[in-house]
C-alpha cells in the first residue's frame, strides 16, 4: 500500500494520530525511536542523532560536511524503510525526500499557535511561557530545515496531499480519512514504478554521502542523479584532483554501473578576511 509521510507542527497531537493510523493499517511507524533502534547498522550513535536529526546542515568546513553526511545516513534509514513498504515516515522532510514517488500520501498537521502552546504546556506540565518558546523554536527549526535542505516553504499546502487542522477535526475523523485515502486506486496504480525510483534515490544518496565523508573534496556544489545504476554527476569542483576523486568515489559505491561526468572545474580562492 501507499507510503505515508507526516509533517507536523509541535503540539498538534500528530503523534497519537500517527500511532492510530499505524495500528489501523498495520503499518510500521518510523519515528525517532525507530530510527534509533537501527541507527548502529548505519554507523550512527545516539549522540550523532541528537546533534543532526532534523537540524539544517552546513557544508562549509570538513566537520560541517561530516554532519551533513550523518544526516544523509538518517535519510538512508528512512529510504530503506520506505522501500520495505507499509510505513509511516514521521517528520524529517520525508514528503520532500520521496519527491516523485507516486504512491506516497503526504500528510500535514496544523493547529492555531496559542492552542498548540496550551496543549503542550498541559501535556508536559510546564509553564505556558516556556511552552510558548518551545513551540516557537520548534516551528523555526523545522521550517528552516525544510527551507535549507529542500528549498521549499514548510507551510506551502501544495507540498502535501492532505492538510488537517487538528483543532477542527476529531482524531477519529482524521484517522478514517487517511485510511480511506491510502486505498485510493491512484496510489495503487503508482506502486509499479516506485521501487525502481526508490532504488535510484537511494543510490544517489549513497554517492552523496560518500562524497561528503571524503576529506579530499573541499566544497560541495554537485548535483547527483541516478537511473538504473548509472550515476550522473554535474556541478563544479575546485581542482582536477577533486574531480578525479569525486568520480572515483562515485564509481566505487556498490550498485553504480557507470558514472556520467558532467562536472566542471572552477578556479576558486576562499576569502579569509
Amino acid at each position: 500500500m501507499a507510503i505515508i509521510t507526516i509533517s507536523r507542527e509541535m503540539g498538534t497531537g500528530a503523534y497519537s494520530i500517527a500511532q492510530e493510523i499505524a495500528k489501523k493499517l498495520k503499518y510500521t511507524l518510523v519515528d525517532g525511536n525507530k530510527i534509533a533502534e537501527v541507527a548502529d547498522r548505519y554507523g550512527l550513535t545516539k549522540e550523532i542523532l541528537d546533534r543532526v536529526d532534523e537540524k539544517p546542515p552546513m557544508y562549509i568546513t570538513a566537520e560541517d560536511r561530516l554532519q551533513a553526511a550523518y544526516l544523509n545516513m538518517i535519510e538512508l534509514i528512512l529510504l530503506d524503510f520506505a522501500k520495505a513498504g507499509n510505513v509511516i515516515l514521521y517528520g524529517r522532510g520525508c514528503q520532500d525526500l520521496l519527491k516523485g514517488v507516486g504512491n506516497t500520501l503526504r500528510l500535514r498537521f496544523v493547529a492555531p499557535f496559542e492552542e498548540r502552546v496550551e496543549k503542550f504546556a498541559e501535556r508536559e506540565w510546564i509553564d505556558p511561557d516556556l511552552a510558548h518558546d518551545f513551540i516557537r523554536k520548534s516551528d523555526h527549526q523545522r521550517a528552516g530545515f525544510i527551507h535549507f535542505y529542500f528549498d521549499r516553504d514548510w507551510n506551502d499546502p501544495l507540498g502535501y496531499d492532505m492538510v488537517f487542522n487538528t483543532s477542527a477535526l476529531s482524531e477519529t475523523a482524521i484517522v478514517d480519512s487517511v485510511v480511506a485515502a491510502v486505498r485510493d486506486p491512484k496510489l495503487k496504480e503508482a506502486e509499479a514504478g516506485s521501487q525502481s525510483l526508490l532504488d535510484d534515490i537511494i543510490l544517489a544518496k549513497k554517492i552523496e554521502t560518500e562524497l561528503l565523508r571524503n576529506g579530499k573534496i573541499e566544497s560541495m556544489h554537485l548535483k547527483i542523479f541516478s537511473c538504473n545504476g548509472k550515476a550522473h554527476l554535474s556541478g563544479h569542483l575546485h581542482s582536477d584532483a577533486e574531480l578525479e576523486e569525486a568520480l572515483a568515489i562515485a564509481q566505487a559505491v556498490p550498485g553504480v554501473t557507470k558514472v556520467v561526468n558532467e562536472l566542471q572545474v572552477v578556479a576558486f580562492k576562499r576569502y579569509k578576511g
